[in-house]
């Protein structure tokens, strides 16, 4: 009686066939589609974008007033009522302002450099999430977008920087060579808002309710920035623990008005800053910047499949 043996059916010949397609992409030229590239490359991609992340930044700029009558006009009216606000209830019906020189310059820069940060991180925060279609309809790297929103919020600072020169000299303070450094310090305090936005663009995408979270943290941040009042005067007294104290000097929101408020205004002196704050400004820039980009990257994957 014979036998008839059952063997297994081969698998060699799908994996033959696997390797053969995956050697045939690769002579072509083919990736997997939504793949993460590699960071020098991505670094490479984004910037052959940089036209697209001004352009994006420019027009996201002058559609957002489009619709009042006033249009651009309240890029510098906003930070101003705003500034105007807390005068009244922080310098006049609180008495921040006593013993603060030039306390009116002293808020208004404040208000104007907070502002930068505060704006580039809300729209940080829905920069994917409120541009889905944007994501899936074109491939590009998706870093353009919080980076975009950040330099849009930059040139919305400058505008106001015009307001504040005119202030700053209507109260008596003169234009002084420190007003060199207010450059490098915009430069830093772009890069950590950047770093930040793009942080905040990556967690927004997975949970969209951050972005109902973040007015709250945002207006607590400010309150400890040292916006309306001054940092140095409440830290020069004994009463506070030294570990709060280091806090409020080393907050990166208050590192970078306080550098502001140095360059720009001649009664804000040297003194009045905390130890180490341009290195301190650095490593803000540089934690936040670099780390926030790779943050960023690492999700690239998700969003392309998205």
């Amino acid at each position: 009686m014979s036998q008839v043996l059952h063997t297994p059916p081969s698998t060699a010949a799908p994996v033959d066939d696997d390797l053969d397609l995956a050697a045939l992409a690769a002579r072509h030229g083919l990736s997997v589609s939504g793949a993460r590239p590699s960071l020098p490359e991505y670094v490479r991609q984004l910037w052959a974008r940089r036209h697209f992340i001004t352009a994006f930044a420019t027009a996201k700029l002058t559609a957002q007033y489009s619709q009042a009558k006033l249009g651009q006009i309240w890029q510098v009216m906003t930070p101003l009522l705003n500034a105007a606000v807390y005068y009244f209830i922080f310098g006049v019906l609180l008495g921040t302002k006593r013993n603060v020189p030039d306390y009116i310059p002293f808020l208004v820069t404040g208000v104007f450099i907070w502002t930068f940060t505060q704006s580039s991180i809300m729209a940080g925060t829905r920069a994917i999430a409120g541009n889905l279609g944007l994501v899936r309809a074109l491939h590009f790297p998706r870093a353009a977008l919080p980076i975009s929103f950040a330099l849009q919020q930059l040139q919305q600072l400058l505008f106001s920087m015009a307001a504040l020169v005119v202030i700053l000299l209507c109260f008596g303070v003169p234009i002084s060579v420190s007003w060199v450094l207010a450059i490098p310090a915009l430069v830093l305090q772009f890069t950590f808002n950047a770093g930040v936005s793009m942080i905040m663009a990556r967690m927004g995408a997975k949970t969209p309710d951050i972005a109902q979270l973040m007015p709250f943290i945002l207006r607590t941040w400010m309150y400890v920035s040292g916006v309306m009042w001054s940092i140095d005067r409440l830290t020069a007294s004994d009463n506070l623990p030294h570990l709060l104290t280091i806090a409020l000097e080393t907050n990166p929101a208050a590192v970078y008005i306080d550098l502001m408020r140095y360059a720009l205004i001649d009664s804000f002196h040297s003194s009045q800053l905390p130890p180490h704050v341009w290195a301190a400004a650095i490593g803000w820039a540089l934690l936040a910047g670099v780390g926030g980009f790779i943050y960023f990257w690492k999700a690239e994957e998700t969003y392309g499949r998205g």
